[in-house]
């Protein structure tokens, strides 16, 4: 039987795509593990995603409230702060999403600096970093922060950016000894261990269904879920990071209409209502000024899609485990396995 470490970790948000794996993989690396959900109903659920054998201690808390924080950080060494508010529909009012981003941030944060935990790890986006970069000739680095005031930039987006200013402005004006390290994901695909998925699936699913009836050339940048929560353990151990962000990228880019041609190829089952028809960018932004998901794919479509991950393989000694079409098509069979693709 294995000796399990004397080092508490919260992970915020552990019923979660992203929670749930870093749950899993902190078990595997004996550490004691607490997580935080907004409703305990969920506990039975989030134990089926985990060995038999698996010791995990949940807590009810909701980042728009203060209860139960102070016990869920109590005893911790270290917390990643994963969960984020949820929305079933975007607000008209542009400050319902990014009001309680902030606010669970700070949060977190202060309960973790009042209970004297050595570092927070936080789970940022892309959308942070890249938007407001114009020159696809050079690379997008962690030194880049997107303007909340870009043109188009998503109310989602918005809110990352707001929420991961307020961080780390906390952190220098009142964190204390606490220390603070941020993970920017790109599109977070790959297996999935329950029906909580990321929102990058409904492209995908929008493929495979018919719903999208023509392809837009959108190009992504894509990481899985399983390296989002490697890079968070290894931000949260590392002596060099704290005090650092790290985009988190699988490498290199791949575009809708190549999505398409690889399930074609590789599920030939599942792909034939995906169209044949690629969606001039023109007609992107024209339809963007009466559709709100078009206006979002027209905002995605300016993106430099040039972007690096080598501070996190350099400072966090990291190498991703899964290609782009690796993670890709591990994210359809989950979809299949859990009944979001019928």
């Amino acid at each position: 039987m294995k000796a399990i470490k004397n080092i508490k970790v919260l992970v915020t948000g552990g019923s979660g795509f992203v929670g749930i794996h870093a749950i899993r993989q902190l078990l595997e690396q004996d550490y004691q593990v607490k997580t935080t959900v907004r409703s305990l109903s969920r506990k039975t659920e989030i134990l089926q995603m985990l060995p038999a054998s698996a010791q995990l201690e949940l807590i009810e808390a909701d980042l728009t409230k203060d209860d139960n924080w102070d016990e869920a950080v109590k005893g911790c060494t270290y917390v990643l702060h994963i969960a984020s508010p949820i929305f079933l529909a975007l607000p008209k009012d542009e400050n319902e999403m990014i009001r309680p981003a902030v606010d669970g941030t700070l949060r977190v944060l202060k309960a973790a600096r009042d209970a004297g935990v050595k570092r927070v790890v936080m789970t940022s986006n892309f959308g942070a970093v890249g938007y407001s970069h114009k020159d696809p000739q050079t690379p997008i680095t962690e030194k880049e922060w997107t303007d909340p005031n870009e043109k188009g930039l998503s109310s989602y987006n918005k809110s990352k950016v707001m929420a991961e200013r307020a961080a780390w402005d906390f952190i220098k004006r009142e964190g204390g000894d606490l220390e603070l390290s941020v993970i920017n994901p790109v599109g977070i695909f790959g297996p999935a261990l329950g029906p909580d998925m990321s929102s990058g699936f409904e492209l995908v699913r929008g493929l495979i269904d018919g719903s999208m009836k023509a392809i837009p050339k959108l190009q992504l940048n894509i990481i899985d879920v399983r390296d989002v929560a490697d890079l968070h353990i290894r931000a949260m151990t590392s002596p060099d990071a704290a005090g650092e962000r790290f985009l988190a990228l699988a490498g290199g880019k791949i575009s809708l209409p190549e999505i398409a041609a690889l399930l074609q190829t590789k599920m030939p089952a599942i792909s034939s209502k995906i169209s044949k028809r690629v969606l001039p960018d023109w007609l992107v932004r024209i339809a963007g000024l009466f559709n709100p998901k078009a206006k979002a794919i027209g905002s995605m479509l300016r993106a430099s899609r040039n972007v690096s991950n080598e501070k996190a393989r350099r400072i966090l000694n990291w190498e991703p485990i899964a290609t782009n079409e690796e993670a890709i098509l591990l994210s359809v069979e989950s979809m299949l396995k859990f009944g979001h693709i019928k």
